[in-house]
């Protein structure tokens, strides 16, 4: 039996011998898990790799859970002694719907950071070590979309060289050009153009980009997506050039109209709809408060949360 022989076999009885803990078993799949669970997306096991969409109408919060998750991210799990519980890893933000308000990052942030200082006081270099960890990038339009997309690679590439991993891309939002697009569509048509599936095509490149994004840099993909709820109920369901025309309904019949292409549709892992709740409680104090229901379609969980937003960040209401 040669050497490589012989290292085969006391792998493989290695392998059978072993007597792993739970202990141990419990922390090595931890470390495969995405630790990204914080409230309001704690209900479901999420990893890297998983592209989670969000969506519902305007404004429902949506970007406002963006936000905390990124502070999330960025933070530490543990600085000059205080416990943080963050991620320690830096975040991609990409605002398609060009409104993006650094404040509120800036004051959630600002609030997380204090609530751990023990003098109550915002710590500037912790402060600043966070927001150098937040990258952020504007696009106008579908076309630069598309390149920002095809240059995050060398982006990524230079950050991990620097020793900095980004492990959670943001969108927000991934329908913020649909319309647009689809009324060139519809120009090309006309005008005879050859970009008869820009829309279909567009849409097909997105997912093509971010999918070998992730083979090489494995992240976890979050998108808010924006929807008109309807006020009729239809089972019928067309497809014009892979894009979905339909009312869905969701466990508790809220009615939207799906838009995106189904190209899309199928690229997404979870889904989460988030509306307004009907029931708004008094608030006492003088902090503004607004508060809404977050329902879980895919994987489906039958219990919706009710979640609060504050001026210090997103809360679910226990």
């Amino acid at each position: 039996m040669n050497k490589k022989e012989d290292n085969e076999k006391r792998g493989v009885k290695g392998w059978i011998d072993g007597d792993e803990t739970a202990h141990y078993m419990l922390r090595r799949i931890s470390a495969l898990r995405s630790t990204l669970l914080v409230p309001p997306l704690h209900r479901v096991p999420l990893r890297l790799g998983n592209v989670i969409e969000i969506f519902g109408p305007s404004p429902s919060a949506k970007t406002q859970i963006l936000i905390q998750v990124a502070i999330n991210c960025v933070l530490p799990k543990e600085w000059n002694r205080v416990r943080y519980g963050g991620f320690d890893h830096s975040v991609l933000f990409l605002d398609l719907d060009c409104r993006f308000d650094i404040s509120r990052f800036s004051q959630m942030l600002t609030h997380r950071i204090m609530e751990g200082n023990a003098i109550g006081d915002c710590d500037k270099t912790l402060y600043d070590l966070c927001m150098q960890r937040f990258l952020y990038a504007r696009c106008s339009n579908s076309f630069e979309f598309l390149q920002t997309l095809k240059s995050l690679h060398y982006r990524l590439k230079r950050e991990k060289d620097h020793g900095v991993s980004v492990q959670l891309l943001l969108i927000d939002s991934i329908g913020a050009f649909h319309w647009v697009d689809r009324a060139s569509m519809f120009l090309s048509l006309k005008e005879h153009n050859r970009k008869k599936l820009f829309l279909q095509s567009v849409s097909e490149a997105v997912v093509q980009d971010i999918k070998k994004l992730l083979q090489v840099h494995p992240m976890l993909v979050i998108a808010t997506k924006s929807v008109i709820f309807g006020n009729t109920y239809s089972t019928a369901s067309e497809e014009v050039n892979g894009c979905s025309r339909n009312v869905t309904r969701s466990p508790q019949h809220t009615q939207y109209r799906e838009y995106m292409p189904s190209v899309w549709q199928s690229f997404v892992t979870h889904r989460i709809l988030l509306r307004r709740s009907d029931d708004q409680p008094v608030i006492s104090n003088s902090e503004n408060s607004s508060w809404y229901v977050l329902e879980w379609l895919l994987p489906r969980i039958g219990l919706p949360d009710k979640i609060i937003v504050k001026d210090n960040g997103v809360f679910v209401d226990s």
